[in-house]
């Protein structure tokens, strides 16, 4: 067996979460008055916590009290609307309930707040999951490593038996930060091309790939 644990990320990774994302987005600018957002410009906004979305979603130039404003609309309006079009990409739970088979233990680690977190892993993947963490206060977000850091602690694994799974740039150098293998999945909200020229070395282009890279077969 090439890993004993398999740390995912959540958005874009193992759920598609991107049209509620961009709908509450969308909600929040509206309330404030602002302009809403394609949901390609939220693809590119989306990766380093709902904050940097929303102020990257904001009109350039927009100060604090609009931020914070809209910010506050976001969260309320997604707790209530996460699972709205979110769906798990074709094939996760299976690959869950064979990596578990295996004895792998699996985590998620999101820059997602971790209240959604909480919620979607419930929702999407009951007792697939061995712990989850997202974005939460006192703790520094991906890429700092300090959540992976807290899962391989909290499960008593080994760090060169581990590797963090994600989609993006910011996974790339949370998984170097934790000085863990990665593996960086194709199908979510970043390209193929950009995950190379981000230092991606291991591709997954579908779950079986994904499967078979984890437990090295």
């Amino acid at each position: 067996m090439k890993y004993t644990t398999a740390i995912f990320d959540l958005d874009g990774t193992i759920l598609d979460t991107l049209e509620d994302l961009k709908n509450s987005v969308n909600f929040a600018l509206t309330e404030s008055h602002c302009p809403e957002r394609t949901v390609d410009e939220v693809r590119r906004f989306v990766g380093n916590g709902i904050f940097l979305l929303i102020k990257r979603a904001v009109p350039e130039g927009s100060d604090e009290t609009l931020v914070n404003t809209v910010f506050g609309s976001f969260k309320a309006h997604y707790a209530e609307h996460c699972a709205d079009n979110t769906r798990e990409y074709d094939g996760i739970s299976s690959m869950f309930r064979a990596l578990r088979e295996k004895g792998i233990k699996i985590a998620v680690v999101s820059n997602k707040a971790d209240f959604a977190v909480q919620e979607l892993c419930k929702q999407y993947f009951p007792g697939l999951i061995d712990i989850a963490l997202g974005e939460r206060e006192g703790v520094k977000k991906k890429p700092a490593p300090d959540s992976v850091n807290e899962v391989l602690c909290k499960l008593h694994a080994d760090r060169d038996m581990s590797v963090y799974i994600g989609d993006s740039d910011v996974d790339i150098m949370t998984a170097k930060n934790a000085a863990v293998d990665c593996i960086s999945v194709t199908w979510g909200f970043r390209s193929r091309e950009f995950l190379i020229s981000s230092g991606a070395d291991v591709l997954a282009d579908n779950v079986s790939s994904l499967y078979e890279a984890v437990v090295g077969e």
